[in-house]
């Protein structure tokens, strides 16, 4: 049996969702068009921890990175390599065009110096240092490359460098960047680095390039990007309570306001609800030939899903149309699904939130069972569609 819930009563389902249900008609009127409209060719904003998208447009677009790039870079060499080795710098890894850390050859850094220099100045010459010292050869590295985006679930990106210097081959998508740079900013060692504003190392300052450092509250970090060809790339990790979101903007003349206008309305627009393990959920099944005519239902695990005000809601609750007695508290019972726009928010499996033992003065025959049952579920069905409705 599905049950159906109206959008307005949601609120009965679980005790989570009556703060989000309840603004002022305006306040929910205001947030449901999109936000403002931004510059960027292609961008997304998506939730850091469930990877739920808030906000896109054109985020499956193939496009040029530029030095966006350096997020997977940085990455990959965290990954494989300890921090704290130590580097020889090459000659052919120094003078590397754009920006720049400035190697000098035969100097001693730590692959930790050189994460600085790529994160924070976007250094050209330290992404090919990382990526010769961990893979041997830039080659070698953008194999690494793509296979950790594949790993990732990447679907539309391909990478021929470490830097994000235009080559054939080298591109990817606001999509694939953004789960790119939640797998990233997980890593303890990427967010710090990411999110240092300045520091000292190996004999020289560094400033980072990202202006939401010191701009936008809650602002994380993560990677500035530029070409000619590219335009004005930028990627950053915002959080604000317990809500951490990506926002990722690609050929974006003014990316400064606009990731900071998407942030504002993706945080007012948008909450996280849980909905915990043993929380009842207001639905009710018939139960025969127990002591009680109902039991109640409950969350059998725990899910969080990202609550969208003024979102186009439907709630039903997947269970039989009633269960014989013994019923056993624990016991899987149906399933919860949350949808918005016709796509699933969440769904939580539900269990019987107490035991109801059967009745034994009560002895009925194989039909009668049936007449009870069908008597059950019009009678206590009757009463779930008053309830909810």
């Amino acid at each position: 049996m599905v049950i159906h819930l109206k959008r307005t009563i949601v609120l009965f389902v679980v005790s989570a969702l009556m703060a989000a249900l309840t603004l002022p008609a305006s306040a929910a009127a205001e947030t449901k068009n999109e936000p403002i409209i931004i510059s960027a060719k292609a961008a997304i904003v998506t939730d850091a921890d469930s990877g739920t998208t808030l906000f896109a447009k054109n985020a499956d677009e193939q496009m040029k990175i530029a030095s966006t790039t350096k997020i997977l870079t940085a990455l990959i060499a965290i990954e494989r390599c300890d921090p704290d080795e130590t580097v020889v710098i090459k000659r052919e890894w120094t003078g590397i065009e754009g920006s720049s850390m400035y190697l000098v050859p035969g100097e001693r850094l730590t692959v930790r110096d050189l994460l600085y220099g790529v994160l924070l100045v976007s250094g050209n010459d330290a992404a090919v240092a990382l990526a010769c010292h961990t893979a041997g050869s830039v080659r070698e590295f953008a194999r690494l490359m793509n296979r950790r985006a594949t790993e990732l679930g990447c679907e539309n990106s391909g990478f021929a460098n470490p830097n994000g210097l235009d080559e054939d081959g080298h591109y990817s998508t606001a999509r694939d960047l953004a789960v790119i740079t939640a797998a990233a900013m997980s890593n303890a060692t990427f967010a710090e680095i990411a999110g240092t504003k300045e520091t000292s190392a190996a004999g020289r300052a560094f400033r980072n390039h990202n202006r939401l450092l010191w701009e936008l509250p809650g602002a994380l970090g993560v990677k500035t990007g530029f070409t000619k060809s590219s335009g004005r790339s930028l990627v950053s990790c915002v959080r604000r309570g317990d809500f951490t979101l990506i926002c990722v903007t690609l050929n974006d003349p003014n990316d400064w306001a606009d990731h900071t206008a998407l942030y504002n309305w993706a945080f007012e627009a948008h909450t996280r609800v849980t909905i915990r393990r043993g929380e009842e959920i207001g639905a009710l099944i018939p139960v025969i030939s127990g002591v009680k005519p109902i039991v109640r239902l409950a969350a059998g695990a725990e899910r969080t899903f990202i609550y969208r005000r003024g979102g186009n809601y439907d709630v039903s609750v997947n269970a039989p149309p009633f269960a014989y007695a013994v019923v056993v508290k624990g016991a899987r019972a149906g399933e919860l699904v949350i949808k918005r726009d016709g796509t699933d928010a969440a769904r939580v499996p539900l269990m019987y939130a107490e035991t109801v033992r059967r009745n034994e003065t009560e002895k009925l025959t194989f039909w009668e069972k049936i007449k009870r049952a069908w008597y059950a579920a019009n009678k206590y069905g009757a009463y779930r569609r008053m309830y909810y409705w």
